[in-house]
């Protein structure tokens, strides 16, 4: 068989179209389910309780304020740590408290605290012995005041207004966790840029739209609530995971808790600077969300788990998606390279094309003017979208391709992961 002969049989071949079909209409079909989900979250859960008054950015008055603890798991913060701080104990809420837990950190991270112990504005959990964030958060629980955890990232800085917006939620005794809308505080590069518009059209809109499906992928690890009893009825934090955040998330959801979205409840975050750092991260997400539906595979047929089911089938789906994307890609390279044009692919943007693209856009400016309400900075960073389809999701997609593997076959280090991975 000729090199000529080989690529006319596979592009003949029924796979060839099926995956070219899906590799169409996957992006097309998600943005308009995506879009039209969130904007319907936005009516119902953010313009209908808009306050008297027209400020929706101002939180109603408490009606009750249980005692929160905000619990900060650190492993070599010093860099960052006393900034996070300084934002936490200016929180405006009447009763909470601020617990670090340091996790045998090799730095000055205790140093940078001690000055917040001594104003008695914080208190230390000291561990001699690094076992990983999960067991630094299990580890805490007991030692807790509030029957709510706020647990928030070493280089977050919280809106003070963060709890006003939360706690109210665990009025429902069916409520469990909320998460927060994590902004970009660091915008200086084009990579952080990118960012920026990642977590305010993707992150963001989809939590919105996942909302209204009937649950949500991922409480996310930079700032979440929880319900102490419920985290402590799911079993705790998964050591072994490598997103503890998206275990958690599905765990509490199967056993018939709600887990909420807050997108006032806002909390400023350093993200990757570097593409080599943003890679490790990604991979880890990749490597982690594969770890969970691999764990919560049943739910796929459970009828219990219904209400799980949009969420499972569409991370299955968008891994799909991103290993058509990859290997259709190298294929038509190839096939360019050999001197054959492959159907279904054209070096100049065809109507299909700017028809993804165009959705593409659409999905990425809604998610910026429904943030954009909280966080007006966002609108001058729109421009990127315009990069955001071209660059992005090549990369997502190659990190998905080859991570995905490793969390569904790789066991899991005894002792569970204890390795932090933020780099600083």
């Amino acid at each position: 068989m000729t090199l000529q002969e080989f690529f006319r049989h596979v592009q003949a071949h029924p796979a060839y179209w099926v995956a070219l079909g899906f590799f169409a209409l996957y992006p097309v079909v998600s943005s308009i389910v995506w879009v039209t989900t969130a904007l319907q979250f936005f009516v119902r859960r953010e313009h209908e309780q808009e306050p008297e008054g027209g400020d929706r950015r101002q939180p109603p008055p408490l009606r009750a304020s249980p005692m929160v603890s905000i619990v900060i798991p650190a492993f070599c913060e010093e860099k960052v740590i006393e900034e996070t701080l300084a934002s936490a104990v200016e929180i405006d809420y009447p009763n909470y408290e601020v617990v670090v837990v340091d996790d045998a950190s090799t730095d000055d991270t205790v140093k940078k605290v001690r000055p917040f112990l001594r104003a008695g504005k914080v208190r230390l959990i000291l561990k001699h012995t690094n076992e990983g964030k999960a067991m630094a958060m299990n580890d805490a629980l007991p030692c807790l005041r509030g029957d709510i955890v706020l647990i928030m990232d070493a280089d977050a800085a919280p809106d003070p207004m963060l709890l006003r917006w939360m706690v109210p939620h665990f009025e429902s005794a069916r409520v469990a966790g909320v998460t927060g809308n994590p902004r970009v505080a660091n915008r200086e590069t084009f990579l952080a840029q990118l960012q920026v518009v990642e977590f305010t059209s993707i992150v963001s809109l989809l939590r919105r739209a996942q909302r209204i499906w009937g649950r949500i992928l991922t409480m996310s690890g930079v700032i979440g609530a929880f319900r102490k009893s419920a985290i402590i009825d799911v079993g705790m934090f998964s050591p072994e995971m490598a997103t503890e955040d998206i275990d958690m998330t599905w765990r509490l959801q199967r056993a018939h808790y709600d887990v909420r979205y807050e997108p006032r409840a806002l909390v400023w975050m350093k993200v990757p600077p570097t593409l080599r750092s943003l890679i490790a991260q990604r991979r880890r997400w990749a490597m982690g969300l594969a770890q969970v539906l691999r764990r919560h595979r049943q739910v796929a047929v459970s009828w219990n788990a219904r209400r799980l089911w949009p969420v499972y089938w569409e991370s299955l789906l968008s891994i799909t998606w991103a290993y058509c994307f990859v290997l259709l890609t190298g294929f038509w390279i190839v096939s360019y390279a050999a001197g054959i044009p492959p159907v279904g692919a054209s070096p100049i943007p065809n109507w299909w094309g700017m028809t993804i693209g165009t959705l593409a856009l659409i999905q990425l400016m809604s998610g910026i003017l429904l943030d954009s309400q909280y966080d007006p900075t966002v609108i001058r960073h729109s421009p990127v979208t315009v990069i955001y389809p071209i660059v992005y999701w090549m990369l997502m997609s190659l990190i998905t391709a080859f991570s995905t593997p490793v969390g569904v076959f790789r066991r899991t280090p005894r002792g569970g992961v204890t390795q932090w991975k933020t780099p600083r």
